[in-house]
């Protein structure tokens, strides 16, 4: 792991002279931008002394209405109320939030004039809170003006947005289901927050569904860093830095966490959805869902992303177990293991094959599947043939992760990718 981190440590420095030179010759680089990030347990005892320390008087504190019923949100409260720090607590996110449940955050902290934003939560809760964030700092800016290329207008973020404290996703990209039925995105090193707090004693209330649909949004994504385009191949060229993309394309900072993420999931994925109290497996889950938050940054998503945001979009009545929710869900681990073509060797060869076998990574996902009873395939979440073409023209528009596969797609290959994702056992 130090050898790891050693490695990183000279591609940064590295990047530090290529990223000056960015400024004047417009090439490509991998560009690397993270937030400050604390890793123990118990850190919510530590949270109001940071709060203290970053001058915060009024505060708004997002979650969700399963998660203010554990230990964890409640210690939050009382330490911030102990620490007499004035808070506001939004407990309406949406698990898979849409541009409805995000204007209902974003009307409150317009309203709130926090100074200072905590999300306590995953994905949901801290996407919810970096738009509430993002809006509240351009209180003049339409809902779409942020929104990625086609469908939103894809406007660089200028204003300096409030301190934002949340946890794994210190990344810079942000996802809700959008009233079209497809799943768009804001992305922009401006929503990165100025620190994660992560404490792994938090995972052992997760059930063991999402824990596995968590485990392997992970692992899809990491195989995705491996097989993306990579970065000094993108085009075109951006005329100025401001408008880099966040999505670069696969690069050797990625690799180095992608690579050590994967080594993690294939040793203690199975462990930590069997066995909720095992505090190693969860706490390593965890951590390997940091490093692939890390690695991120220089997002390198493609068609496996593409490809679920429309099954996500599109859901009609399937309620993922595991999930205390009142509306149809297919979570985005699950949208996105469902379909998940990736095929790489190394990637293969993490995952515990021999360097000669001949077993594909597609087979060996599998295999990881069906260990952990995960549905048998889109049919199994509701959607039938007659639902492909919705399927393809809700990836199409995706151009953003769309642009950082390795080869160009058509409707065609799209639909024959969607029909062989039916049923996967």
């Amino acid at each position: 792991f130090y050898a790891m981190l050693h490695d990183l440590q000279l591609f940064i420095v590295k990047n530090f002279f290529l990223n000056q030179l960015d400024c004047i010759i417009a090439h490509h680089i991998a560009y690397c931008s993270e937030s400050a990030l604390s890793v123990d347990f118990s850190l919510a005892l530590k949270l109001s002394v940071d709060l203290q320390n970053m001058g915060a008087r009024n505060g708004c504190l997002m979650t969700d209405m399963t998660l203010s019923q554990l230990p964890l949100v409640g210690a939050v409260l009382d330490l911030l109320t102990k620490h007499g720090v004035k808070y506001k607590i939004y407990e309406d996110v949406r698990v898979e939030p849409t541009d409805k449940s995000f204007k209902a955050a974003i009307d409150l902290a317009k309203k709130g004039h926090f100074d200072v934003d905590v999300a306590v939560g995953g994905g949901s809760v801290i996407d919810t809170c970096k738009a509430a964030n993002l809006y509240a700092s351009h209180p003049e800016a339409e809902f779409l003006d942020f929104v990625n290329a086609p469908i939103g207008k894809g406007q660089p973020i200028t204003a300096t947005l409030k301190p934002l404290i949340a946890g794994t996703k210190t990344n810079s990209i942000l996802l809700f289901l959008f009233s079209l039925s497809v799943s768009l995105s804001i992305a922009n090193q401006a929503l990165k927050p100025i620190l994660g707090m992560v404490d792994p004693l938090h995972t052992l209330h997760m059930p063991s569904k999402v824990a596995a649909k968590s485990g392997f949004d992970v692992l899809c994504h990491t195989l995705e860093s491996f097989t993306a385009l990579p970065y000094n191949l993108r085009s075109p060229c951006p005329s100025n830095p401001i408008n880099r993309p966040v999505y670069q394309g696969s690069n050797p900072i990625s690799d180095v966490w992608a690579r050590h993420a994967l080594k993690i999931v294939v040793k203690y994925l199975k462990q930590a959805v069997r066995d909720a109290g095992d505090v190693e497996a969860r706490s390593s889950m965890h951590l390997a869902s940091v490093f692939a938050g890390i690695g991120f940054v220089l997002l390198t998503f493609h068609f496996l992303c593409s490809m679920s945001y429309p099954i996500a979009g599109n859901v009609k009545t399937h309620r993922a177990k595991g999930y205390n929710v009142e509306h149809p869900i297919v979570p985005h681990g699950l949208s996105v293991v469902l379909t998940s073509p990736a095929r790489h060797l190394e990637a293969a060869q993490i995952l515990g094959n021999s360097p000669k076998a001949k077993l594909k990574t597609n087979d060996t996902l599998r295999s990881f599947l069906y260990n952990l009873e995960v549905e048998d395939g889109l049919s199994a979440t509701g959607y039938t043939k007659e639902d492909i073409p919705s399927l393809v023209k809700g990836t199409i528009p995706q151009e953003r992760v769309t642009k950082r596969s390795p080869r160009a797609h058509t409707e065609e290959e799209l639909t024959a990718l969607f029909a062989a994702s039916m049923k996967l056992y």
